[in-house]
């Protein structure tokens, strides 16, 4: 196994690791939508989604991989008023449309809008 980490995603705000690769499987952990620039969180879920899948793409990246290869994802959203604005976007990012579960929630880290966490496949 190996731990995935990159300065271009938010770093863990607990005790966990941005990601793994194990068996040639990448797991993601759930990724809101801080700017690692700044610590920033923009408003708005459109900006959210965006930077939530952005984020995602990053530890995709340093796994030597890309949103192609993700088989799964499972999505938070606080209210799930948001589903269509954010399915806009996150179609923008998993183009090859892979399996999915969007959950609504009573509460996400930091009060933020939506979560997004990924399952890709590095050997195939």
């Amino acid at each position: 196994m190996k731990i995935i980490s990159t300065e271009k995603a938010p770093g863990a705000i607990g005790p966990y690791s941005q990601g793994y690769v194990a068996n040639g499987m990448v797991f993601t952990s759930g990724q809101i939508p801080v700017i690692p620039e700044t610590g920033e969180i923009p408003e708005g879920i459109t900006a959210q989604a965006i930077q939530s899948c952005k984020n995602v793409g990053e530890i995709l990246k340093a796994a030597g991989i890309g949103y192609d290869q993700v088989v799964k994802t499972t999505c938070f959203l606080a209210d799930m008023g948001d589903f269509a604005t954010f399915n806009e976007e996150y179609a923008k990012y998993f183009t090859s449309k892979p399996a999915r579960s969007c959950v609504a929630v009573k509460d996400l880290p930091k009060g933020v809008l939506c979560e997004v966490e990924a399952i890709a496949v590095k050997n195939f």
